[in-house]
């Protein structure tokens, strides 16, 4: 009984955070803060549904994939994301304008094709 109450939360809360990447990827307005979006809510989501996968199953092999599944997850969406938005910036999307603050503004040398750290070097 306990276990089946268990199981019914992690597959609510992990539909409803899909639910919400996915609405944040189609509603905020830019390409940034739509992939925080899914990243952040979108991975949150998926790793819920597995671990309920995993509560569920009684076999040992689904439940090291389902763990397997989401230690990938928690470990490769924030290298994803961030060379997504790495190629956006190198790329020349600009942001929304509601975006007060962007500390990458004209950081990015075309003709060395690097990208400059928002990092002020020290003052001495």
């Amino acid at each position: 009984m306990i276990v089946e109450l268990i199981i019914s939360a992690l597959i609510i809360c992990g539909a409803l955070l899909c639910l919400i990447g996915a609405l944040g990827v189609l509603r905020f307005q830019d390409v940034y803060v739509r992939m925080h979006a899914a990243s952040k809510a979108g991975t949150l989501g998926a790793g819920l549904l597995l671990i309920a996968v995993a509560v569920a199953s009684a076999e040992l092999g689904l439940i090291t994939r389902s763990l397997a599944g989401v230690v990938f997850l928690v470990l490769t969406t924030p290298v994803s994301a961030h060379l997504l938005a790495r190629a956006s910036i190198i790329a020349g999307v600009k942001t929304c304008n509601e975006t007060e603050i962007n500390l990458l503004e004209g950081k990015y040398d075309k003709k060395k094709q690097t990208l400059a750290s928002h990092v002020e070097k020290p003052v001495k």
